[in-house]
This record gives C-alpha cells, structure tokens and sequence, in this order.
C-alpha cells in the first residue's frame, strides 16, 4: 500500500487533476455508521471485483491516507488524524507550533486531503472507506456511493466484541464518533444539508447481512450502475 500511495506525490497528482473528468474512475465509496465492519467489506469487495475483471487494479483505502498527507506537510500523523477527528488546536499549540515551525493550518490540512483523496479517485479502481470521500468524490461519473448503516445498540455490541469495551464506553464511543463521522462528511461539501441520504446510491443495514453478502450485493450494484454508465457512452459514441 505504501508503493501504492507513493505514486501520488505532487507532480502526479498535478497532473491527475488536470485529467479530463470523463476519463475518471471507476471508484466506490463507502460511508458508514459506526460498527457496521466497512473495512471488512472494502477488503472482499476488491478480492471479488479483482477476481471477477481478472485483474489486480482495484485497491481499497482508509487510514492509508493520513501518512500520505502527513509525509506531504512534514507534520506528525496526530495532526491529520485530528483534523479528521474534528480536534481543533488551542492557540497555545498553534503558538508552539508556530515558534518550532512546525504550524499546519487547518486549511492546508483539509487542501491536502482533498487533493490526494481527488487524484486517486481520478485514477479509478479505488474503493474508499470513509476519510470524506462521498463528498469529495461526487462529481466522479463512474462512481457508487454506498452508506453502512444497522441498529445502535446492534453496533454497540459489535463495538463491544472488537474493542473489548464495557455497555457505557461502547455506547460513547459509538455516538461520538457517529459525529465525528457526520462532521467529516459536511467538511468537504460546499453546502452544508441537515440530511445527507441524498449523497448515496444505495443504503445498506449491516444487521440484515453478513459481510460476503454485502460485498456481493455491492459489487453487483457497481456492475448494474457503472456497466449502465459506460454501455450509454459507447452507444452514444456510436451514434456520433
């Protein structure tokens, strides 16, 4: 994964960005509420979709990114994951930091983010797991938005069993970082709605399925809308 991400350094990505938007992806993302095992599913998602092209293009991302962007800023990985956590800086960090010179604005960071998380999204073949991506990949043709969602207290459990944390701190981990999550979402959008459902193709309650049939269900959802896509630009291109 490192070899992967390192392909994206500012030359490429200068370049990526400047690539025609009809040449972009394909790229799925996957949001999710907290304990709905996104990971998982992102990881058997790309073995299907890979087995099934007979390729090894698709790769799927997440927590990749913030060494990349930290690498990028010469900053520490705290200081992306913060951002991402929606932890702000007191002014007396921001003092330190500036007189060490090691200050990282807000700004930057989310600049960052969104230019390496566009450019692998130009690319195609990338399955990203949170990290925002709904929202800064929206205007991608070739793309499928998926939303992981299933009962609190059925992920409370879940948080519970993985975590090995007690009811309370389950239950407060879960909430806060339902927020959090929501918070990231609403960062890159350039309007800011009370509902985000409208972002999503397809919602998915991960108490209802196992983790290789959500795969599944997902990967067949990318060949319905992807395969749709590209089947109307050749038939118009035909036409032409």
């Amino acid at each position: 994964m490192d070899k992967f991400l390192d392909y994206f350094d500012q030359r490429q990505r200068e370049e990526m960005l400047k690539k025609p938007a009809e040449g972009d992806g394909p790229i799925i993302t996957i949001s999710r509420l907290t304990g709905c095992d996104a990971r998982q599913v992102a990881a058997l998602l790309v073995d299907n979709l890979n087995h099934k092209t007979g390729t090894t293009k698709w790769k799927w991302v997440d927590k990749d990114i913030i060494y990349t962007i930290a690498r990028e800023l010469n900053t520490d990985t705290q200081r992306v994951e913060n951002f991402y956590k929606g932890i702000e800086l007191s002014n007396m960090s921001e003092m330190i930091m500036a007189f060490s010179g090691g200050f990282v604005s807000d700004l930057r960071v989310k600049k960052a983010i969104k230019d390496v998380v566009l450019s692998m999204c130009k690319e195609g073949y990338i399955i990203l797991v949170g990290r925002g991506g709904v929202s800064i990949a929206h205007d991608i043709v070739d793309s499928l938005h998926i939303r992981l969602i299933a009962p609190f207290y059925w992920r409370v459990e879940n948080v519970m069993k993985k975590k090995e944390m007690d009811i309370e701190a389950a239950e407060e981990y879960v909430v806060d970082t339902d927020e959090k999550r929501f918070n990231l979402i609403h960062t890159f959008l350039d309007k800011k709605p009370l509902n985000i459902d409208y972002l999503f193709d397809a919602t998915l309650n991960r108490s209802s399925f196992t983790i290789p049939q959500i795969a599944e269900i997902i990967c067949s959802m990318y060949e319905w809308k992807i395969g749709s896509h590209k089947a109307e630009r050749k038939k118009s291109n035909f036409i032409i």
